[in-house]
């Protein structure tokens, strides 16, 4: 928890977005201080589908304005905690759980910042630190 006027203010971040950066970590905090909450997150450049229902294309989806939300989150505390309180059973994160609360702001994140949660994700992490030279970290 870092304090600042008066206030004190959460970062939480995903255990599995362990290749993060110490420069983004500290843009979102830095954000997060002076507007009372950010997130970090990368604009979408794929093309998006949503499916039929199957396996088979029902529409394209626009993906201008859409983001992939990351991790850290910074948040002052007070509005962490009174989201918490009435907290929405589809939330699917804290960012979230501040929609309709407070505004969130969006921190440019790292594509290299990806979950880490299937083997695949595990392979490509260790691809990625062996180039650099740290495979033992994992």
């Amino acid at each position: 928890m870092r304090k600042a006027e008066d206030r004190f203010f959460v970062a939480i971040h995903d255990a599995a977005r362990c290749l993060a950066s110490t420069a983004m970590i500290e843009r979102v905090i830095e954000r997060g201080v002076a507007c009372g909450a950010a997130t970090a997150a990368v604009a979408v450049t794929d093309s998006l589908a949503r499916d039929d229902g199957g396996s088979r294309v029902r529409e394209s989806v626009d993906r201008r304005g859409v983001w992939a939300v990351q991790t850290p989150q910074v948040f002052r505390f007070d509005w962490l905690w009174e989201a918490h309180q009435s907290a929405a059973p589809d939330a699917t994160d804290d960012a979230s759980l501040m929609l309709g609360r407070h505004p969130v702001e969006l921190v440019e994140g790292e594509r290299g910042n990806f979950k880490i949660t299937t083997a695949e994700d595990y392979a490509l992490a260790q691809k990625l630190l062996a180039a650099v030279n740290l495979s033992g970290a994992l």
